[in-house]
């Protein structure tokens, strides 16, 4: 069979602001995990800090925000949605779930703003100052939703100098970037703005061996904007007024048939990067439109601050995908078709006020939320048709932290927050234009609305000790929670809604940061044990290709992350960072259903069940795609040369022993995949010029990241096409998704 290859080139050339060189003497490290600035060694959490160059090496070659996955130890990210819906993991928790309405217990905020449906979380990277990812539950500032961590990303804001870059890349596959801003000062002292875009592109390169037509699919365009506007009304007021927009027209997922072996685990000769066999599904077509405007207004002064933060969002999505992956002439045995379309509408309104400020010895905060979102989810299959489902949410809280300096070296701290939610669900249309209502195999029903509340309180108590000017210790227990869930994705197969409960979780940690050597070298170290009762699971997959929540009695997690900076010379640094997590789901009596096909090895205890079902007992097993370990390195080298230097750079990431489905199965799990990328660049003297060739999975390496095991046994193998040379590879015995990382951008 005929393979593209994953070797790719690209050049790109940055002008006007150049990515700096690593320094000799590291810089101050200062985040706002508590939402005030504040160096990282004064704050008790865990937190791992990705500067704007890190990122933009990341994501050079046109990579979405996947490309995060196992950058910072403990963080873990795939998808079955092509650019779009990510789901995140840290310390091993997340969801799996596929559905435009599931929530997760990883938050994704940018700009203090909280991007809580998995389509605004998709929102590409851009003109970026910083990303923090702060591990460990954090229920007191930023709410339900957040037990497992947060991903914060802060974009660079309007200032009062004239400043500005332009980056443009091209590379094979027809790829090509453009990314840009410029900004500055409209009126002196009093007005200022900033505007940046980015514009991410690839041509089609994934042929149909059903048709025989080669290179039809694959393709993106991925555009997005972003514009602000400070307004400085006098010393003390401020207002930033924010307006954002995504567009993107491309290829979804790729379902690939057949694609491992029964009792194997791996890739088998029916896997081709380069080719599917579709019958149906239009070419998996997938499009996104986001849209955010946002106010912030803040007040500061020298013992006191105000923010008010209002932001409304809106976004569309629509995907289609031939998930037999190739019924009519594809590799081995496909019984029946089986072609999906999503459609979703999401609209999503925020506000938050907060007070923070210092007397004497004394920190504190206070602040409020609310949130209100609906969200129309429509799915259309080939058999029961068009339904429509709506998920309505309100949430509101308040929260306070206070923070005491026992002495100069001892800081205790404690929060509490009361939230209050609010879910619905309700049945809009069913079965329309549906063949299964026309021959009877399918009815109108009555769903009654479904309707779920929580009121819960989220708390937290910390310590950290200052050893010396450059170390410290700290300790740190929380507790939080992930609010009730409802899925109603089964309503669209004459099935019915399902609700999990609320899922609480308490966390201990404690850690040591250090500067070293004269602050060349930053080290911080955290362990972590946590126990999560009545854990939210997904069941997805089976016989009846099901989607439905349960509940585990408990979930127990533990672990460590070490992460470090190094300036080892003046000219080379490297970046180093490993994660280890161990996670158990306890839970004596519960059990799921196993592949529809039979076709997998299960390896937990299994039964047939009263509707004739195999189901097996997933009491022990490890969550469901949660890596034991992460690991990532870079390496940056950089030597003068005529005016101005060259550098080299490679960086690398690594994923350990993952589980993909709830039960154990041979074919579905994946050890030791890995993903590396070099970039060799000349900097002009003024730093004004960068002229850069760069490579990523410089390896060719096909990653398998998820499956979906419905019963027509295709070993669906999803192809994620999430970033300009990162095709993302799905498999399964009983269809998988897998992501796979394979062409190489330069």
């Amino acid at each position: 069979m005929y393979s593209k290859s994953g070797i790719t080139l690209y050049l790109a050339l940055l002008s006007m602001v150049a990515g700096a060189v690593a320094a000799p003497d590291l810089e101050e490290v200062v985040v706002t995990a508590q939402k005030r600035p504040e160096p990282m060694r004064e704050v008790p959490i865990s937190v791992a800090t990705l500067t704007s160059e890190q990122l933009a090496y990341m994501f050079a070659g046109g990579e979405d925000i996947l490309g995060l996955a196992a950058r910072v130890p403990g963080l873990y990210a795939e998808s079955s949605n092509g650019r779009g819906a990510p789901r995140f993991y840290i310390r091993g928790l997340g969801n799996v779930d596929f559905d435009l309405a599931a929530s997760q217990p990883v938050s994704v905020v940018m700009d203090d703003l909280v991007m809580e449906n998995v389509i605004l979380k998709s929102f590409p990277l851009f003109d970026v100052n910083r990303a923090e990812v702060i591990r460990g539950p954090q229920g007191t500032l930023f709410g339900r939703n957040t037990t497992a961590g947060i991903v914060k990303f802060a974009t660079e804001q309007p200032g009062f100098e004239q400043d500005g870059y332009l980056n443009i890349m091209g590379g094979q596959l027809d790829g090509w970037k453009a990314e840009g801003a410029v900004g500055g000062t409209v009126v002196d002292g009093s007005f200022a703005v900033r505007a940046s875009f980015l514009s991410n592109n690839r041509g089609n390169w994934v042929g149909n061996g059903i048709s025989g037509q080669d290179d039809t699919m694959g393709h993106y365009e991925d555009n997005a904007y972003r514009l602000q506007g400070l307004l400085k009304i006098n010393d003390n007021w401020s207002a930033l007024l924010g307006f954002q927009e995504r567009s993107l027209d491309g290829s979804s997922s790729f379902f690939r048939a057949n694609v491992f072996t029964t009792g194997k685990s791996g890739l088998n000769a029916f896997y081709d990067r380069g080719w599917v066999f579709y019958d149906e599904g239009d070419g998996n077509p997938q499009s996104i439109d986001i849209n955010t405007v946002s106010l912030r207004v803040g007040f500061d002064d020298d013992d006191i601050a105000f923010t008010s933060i209002t932001a409304l969002q809106e976004g569309e999505y629509a995907s289609k995908g031939d998930i037999d992956g190739g019924f009519a002439g594809g590799p081995g045995f496909i019984p029946f078709q089986a072609v999906t379309e999503d459609r979703a509408d999401i609209r999503q309104f925020t506000q938050e006020l907060r007070v923070n400020g210092s007397e004497g010895l004394l920190d504190w905060h206070l602040g409020a939320y609310y949130f209100d979102s609906e969200l129309d989810v429509t799915t259309i299959d080939g058999f029961y048709g068009l339904t429509t489902v709506r998920h309505s949410n309100t949430s509101w809280a308040v929260y306070a932290q206070l923070g005491y300096h026992l002495t100069d070296r001892l800081t205790l701290a404690a929060g509490l927050r009361h939230t209050d939610d609010k879910r619905d669900l309700t049945v809009g249309e069913q079965n329309v234009d549906s063949f299964a209502l026309s021959i009877g195999a399918a009815t109108i029903q009555d769903y009654d609305p479904v309707a779920v509340s929580d009121s819960q309180q989220s708390w937290d108590v910390s310590a950290n000790y200052r050893m010396t000017e450059n170390t410290s210790l700290f300790a740190r227990i929380a507790e939080g929670f992930r609010a009730q869930s409802i899925q109603g994705r089964d309503i669209a197969f004459e099935g019915l809604p399902s609700v999990a409960d609320s899922e609480d979780i308490i966390s201990y940690e404690a850690g040591y940061k250090a500067d070293w050597f004269e602050n060349r070298a930053r080290f911080n170290l955290a362990v972590f044990y946590y126990k999560v009762d009545d854990l939210q699971l997904s069941a997805i997959g089976g016989a009846n290709n099901g989607n439905s929540l349960l509940n585990a009695d408990r979930g127990n997690g533990k672990g460590a992350e070490m992460d470090l900076e190094w300036a080892l010379t003046d000219r080379l640094s490297i970046w180093a960072g490993v994660g280890w997590v161990n996670t158990e789901i306890r839970d004596r009596g519960l059990e799921t259903a196993t592949c529809g096909s039979g076709a997998c090895t299960v390896t937990n205890p299994t039964r047939e069940n009263a509707l004739g079902t195999t189901v097996a007992s997933i009491n022990g097993n490890p969550f469901q795609a949660a890596p034991e370990m992460t690991a990532n390195i870079s390496l940056h080298y950089s030597h003068p040369w005529r005016s101005g230097e060259i550098y080299f750079h490679t960086d690398w990431a690594f994923q350990g022993d993952t589980q993909m489905a709830l039960y154990d199965a041979v074919e579905f799990e994946t050890s030791s995949q890995f993903e590396g990328g070099v970039r060799l660049a000349y900097i002009n003297s003024e730093r004004t010029l960068e002229a850069a060739l760069f490579g990523r999975n410089i390896t060719d390496e096909d990653n398998i990241k998820g499956f979906i095991d419905f019963n027509n046994n295709t070993d669906s193998l999803t192809s994620h096409v999430s970033g300009d040379l990162r095709s993302s590879t799905a498999s399964s015995d009983t269809a998988v998704n897998c992501s796979r990382d394979s062409d190489r951008g330069a």
